[in-house]
């Protein structure tokens, strides 16, 4: 026992009747100042309350990122028919002109031939137009693809099943929706086994397949280019019934554009070498096309670069965080050098009493740390209420991470700490005597 009696501080930790002492007189001493406590702690909440909320806030945003990249396939590279500038790529001067672009059967055959490591490669054409039930319709992506497409996007069948292979080679006129446009055109019945019509096409609904999302662009961010319904028919059953051209009917004119394929999506046999192999595409892509007409998204690039996006995202959101709570620190800081200049004669009776400097320090700090643990808790809460809030009526995903809410505790109390370190010095060195003539 005499190791810990020579050191107050850990006289304090040894002594549990000597530490519910120094607590109940902090505790007495902000109750009977429960305003100007309370007022002195808000810089503390709102500080650990912006870096709960905004942590999660930001982590639901890059994981909601991530997600939808991963769903891309970490092994694809996706290849998509880009629309040149108007007055590129048409065939004439007359305001009724066809615009050939895009990715072309010539590219497929040489990416499966010339590209090491390729295991398969599942083009696809897309129109826009009208999907109609009835006297119903919504307008959406009318896509040709092959049976392989749910696996190579990674998105699952909900409802009966994917079209097949024999389906694909007899040109049946079958169909697959996607939730929005079946939840859309058939917002009270089952769609599978009904049909819908397209431009005088009737199709047979075989299935439902869960929305793909919004489409993730280049730049880590969603695509604006991508429909929410979509109608997925064979490719030879789209190639059959509307041709390698087609036509878009507007006021006065029409416009039409042949495009061999708006899709393809590149699977590599391994991840490792997803990027080599993307670097090999976009140097073949760029010497058979002369105009930039085409664009490639690469998903292991855009998730390396989402997650760098995180980190600095995380980094700033940290630093406006840290200065919300140097803010209430300082705030802090100020109230206990107001309360050392009002409690002085307290001070000088104490000392007059046999306390230490040490003990004067410990009394202070407590109330600091007392202070800033009060207003670290509450700002928990509120941080922690604030996602689910934002996640109920704004509909954004937010994530809050278990470490969060410790860390900005932790980070409250050493700011109490830090900050109440320099008034309770001051009030520990005052002269005993001095304190005691001062009124």
């Amino acid at each position: 026992m005499s190791v810990f009696a020579s050191h107050p501080i850990l006289r304090l930790f040894a002594s549990p009747q000597h530490l519910w002492r120094t607590v109940s007189l902090g505790l007495k001493s902000i109750w009977l100042n429960k305003l100007r406590s309370f007022l002195t702690a808000l810089g503390v909440i709102f500080g650990v309350a912006s870096v709960v909320a905004m942590l999660a806030i930001g982590e639901g945003a890059s994981h909601e990122a991530q997600e939808q990249i991963r769903r891309l396939g970490s092994q694809n590279i996706i290849l998509e028919s880009v629309k040149p500038p108007d007055g590129q790529g048409s065939t004439g001067e007359t305001r009724s002109m066809i615009i050939e672009y895009g990715l072309t059967m010539r590219d497929i055959q040489q990416i499966r031939q010339t590209v090491p490591g390729v295991s398969v490669v599942v083009p696809s054409r897309i129109l826009t137009e009208n999907i109609w039930n009835l006297d119903r319709s919504v307008d959406g992506q009318i896509m040709g693809v092959l049976p392989v497409y749910p696996e190579m996007r990674n998105r699952r069948v909900l409802q009966g099943r994917f079209f097949t292979d024999l389906e694909m080679n007899e040109k049946l006129p079958v169909c697959v929706l996607n939730e929005t446009a079946a939840s859309k055109l058939f917002p009270l019945s089952t769609p599978t086994g009904k049909s819908v019509r397209v431009k005088g096409y009737y199709y047979k609904i075989v299935g439902i397949l869960e929305d793909e999302g919004q489409r993730v662009g280049t730049d880590g961010g969603p695509s604006s280019n991508n429909a929410s319904a979509q109608l997925m028919l064979p490719y030879s059953t789209l190639m059959d019934q509307y041709g390698e051209t087609f036509f878009r009917f507007r006021s006065g004119s029409f416009e039409a554009e042949k495009v061999e394929f708006h899709e393809a999506v590149v699977r590599v046999e391994d991840v490792n070498q997803v990027e080599s192999r993307a670097n090999a595409i976009r140097h073949l892509l760029a010497k058979n096309h002369k105009k930039e007409d085409w664009r490639i998204i690469v998903p292991v690039e855009l998730l390396r670069q989402a997650e760098r996006t995180k980190q600095i995202f995380s980094i700033v959101l940290g630093s406006i965080a840290a200065i919300s709570l140097l803010v209430g620190g300082i705030g802090i800081m100020n109230i206990m050098l107001a309360s050392v200049t009002e409690r002085t004669r307290e001070i000088g009776i104490r000392r007059a009493m046999g306390a230490r400097q040490a003990d004067i320090v410990l009394q202070f700090l407590v109330e600091t740390v007392l202070l800033s643990g009060a207003g670290g808790i509450i700002g928990v809460v509120l941080g922690v209420s604030i996602p689910v809030a934002v996640e109920h009526f704004a509909g954004v995903t937010t994530v809050v991470k278990i470490w969060s809410p410790a860390l900005a505790f932790l980070i409250s109390v050493l700011t109490g700490i830090g900050f109440g370190i320099y008034p309770a010095r001051r009030a520990a060195r005052m002269n005993p005597v001095e304190a005691l003539r001062h009124e």
